[in-house]
Order: structure tokens, then sequence, then C-alpha cells
């Protein structure tokens, strides 16, 4: 709850999980189906690995993503920006509000 990492490399497949007021400032993001469940999730100015897919799962954020993301699936709600994203999933399982926007530069 209420943790806040700059300049870091963070690696680790569900990272971040049920997290609450997680904000990662410069950072490097790497690994499967990170930052998903998580509530209040804040990124500014990271980077994700090629390969780290199916982010943001039931989460509401707000994240600014330099570079590109591989993929995202059924974010909650707020804002996502990226330079460029591989793919967008949204499936019947999404939760609601369901309004998060997710845009490229």
């Amino acid at each position: 709850d209420n943790v806040t990492v700059y300049d870091s490399e963070l690696n680790g497949e569900f990272l971040g999980w049920h997290s609450r007021g997680l904000r990662l400032v410069n950072c490097h993001i790497s690994g499967e189906q990170p930052l998903c469940y998580a509530k209040d999730l804040v990124l500014e100015n990271c980077t994700f690995d090629p390969e780290c897919d199916r982010a943001f799962e039931y989460s509401t954020l707000q994240a600014d993503i330099r570079g590109h993301i591989k993929s995202i699936k059924n974010p909650t709600s707020g804002k996502i920006v990226a330079d460029s994203i591989g793919e967008v999933i949204i499936d019947k399982n999404i939760k609601q509000p369901a309004d998060c926007q997710i845009l490229t530069r």
C-alpha cells in the first residue's frame, strides 16, 4: 500500500498484483501479466520489456508509458498513454466501469 519506486528495473511474473497506491517513476518493467488487480496505480515515464504482456487486468490507473507495450488486458478505469501498443484485449470478463481510455501518442 502507498509505495513509490523511482529509477528501477522491476522484473517478475505477476508484479504488483493487488497493490494499492503504487507509483512507479522512470522504471523499466518486465515479466508476464504485470500490474494487474491494482488500485490507484500510477506510472510516470516508464518502459516495458518487449515480452511483457497482458498488463493492467482489472486495474484502475494513470499510466504514461514510453515506447511500446506488447499487450493490455481488461483495464477497469483510468487512462493509459503509450508510444505504441501491440494489442488491447477487452473481453466479456472486464469489470465495471470499464471506461479506461487507451491512447497512443
